[in-house]
């Protein structure tokens, strides 16, 4: 009676979405769309599906975790075979993802969990390890900040800078940006009346100025650095001794990676990718899988100095005989 019960109930699932009848993807809401896209991704990357995760997921009734399958099936029908033995879905050998699934995403679902929501399934799906932040600011001065970035608004704030300690400022925030080591804010300085970074863990006091009017001259597209792009072409570095293994780590066409990144962010990226920047690639070790073929893209960049290796061009002296001044020449 138990197997007659269990086999009534799958040949009703299958009866109420099949392939003939199933909608289009494109014709789906949003909210279906999200929870097809659950089940292809745990079919793909888990390798099988439980009604009860459906339910958990999306704190739904059985019954409408049973139709979400169903249209699923309807969908794709050769993506899942079901497992008698264990009462689940299994992918098929003929399984093709029903949604592009990026790896980037993939990788933060699985190590991060399904849900910003602390305690609701917020674990790691599988076993992961990623080194520790050492740096993140508060939420308390991340709020206002951020507040600041999408409403176009400037900020008030008390900030301990290295060289000149504590001092209250006003900037106008235009973006988040993670260097890989901490994250910092780029502004425009009302006090240096030009672009730079600031670190938030060195801010206290933030407070969104509502009435304070933003300049012409401290809108994003007012910074030369931001708005420039640069085109970085990366390649196995020379001394690298398996060139080839390198080229499969990266997606390089004929040899070389090209990437771009904003003029402000250049050197930042070049060190967390660890490229070796020197004109003459001499730096040692493995770490060094890269280098960069044209060191001289990073000329003008704002914080190149810190990219590894990386030597500014030599400046001479050229008098012009013509005026009699002196000008520079690379």
């Amino acid at each position: 009676m138990r197997f007659e019960r269990r086999d009534r109930y799958h040949s009703w699932m299958e009866s109420q979405t099949s392939p003939n009848t199933a909608p289009s993807l494109e014709a789906l809401t949003r909210v279906q769309r999200e929870r097809l896209s659950h089940i292809d991704f745990t079919l793909f990357f888990l390798g099988e599906l439980r009604r009860a995760d459906v339910i958990s997921k999306f704190e739904t009734a059985p019954a409408g975790a049973t139709r979400d399958i169903a249209m699923y099936r309807g969908l794709a029908p050769d993506n899942l075979d079901f497992d008698s033995t264990g009462k689940l879905y299994r992918p098929s050998s003929k399984f093709k993802p029903l949604f592009d699934h990026p790896p980037l995403r993939v990788l933060a679902t699985l190590s991060q969990g399904f849900s910003l929501v602390q305690d609701v399934m917020s674990a790691p799906v599988i076993p992961c390890e990623f080194p520790a932040t050492l740096s993140a600011p508060s939420v308390e001065v991340l709020a206002p900040i951020t507040r600041a970035i999408h409403r176009g608004k400037a900020v008030s704030l008390a900030y301990h800078s290295v060289s000149s300690g504590k001092t209250r400022r006003e900037i106008v925030p235009l973006a988040l940006v993670d260097n890989g080591v901490r994250w910092h804010v780029r502004a425009f300085d009302r006090l240096r009346k030009h672009f730079t970074d600031f670190v938030p863990t060195r801010m206290e006091d933030v407070e969104v100025l509502e009435t304070s009017p933003i300049g012409r001259e401290e809108r994003a597209d007012q910074d030369d650095q931001w708005s420039r792009i640069i085109e970085l072409k990366l390649v196995p570095h020379p001394n690298h001794p398996r060139p080839e293994i390198v080229q499969m780590d990266y997606p390089m066409q004929d040899g070389v990676f090209t990437v771009k990144v904003r003029s402000a962010n250049a050197g930042y990226m070049l060190r967390r990718w660890n490229v070796d920047c020197s004109p003459d690639h001499h730096l040692q070790g493995l770490e060094y899988a890269l280098w960069l073929q044209d060191p001289l893209s990073l000329y003008g960049s704002s914080n190149a100095t810190i990219a590894p290796g990386y030597e500014p061009p030599r400046i001479q002296l050229v008098e012009r005989r013509t005026d009699g001044q002196a000008t520079e020449a690379p």
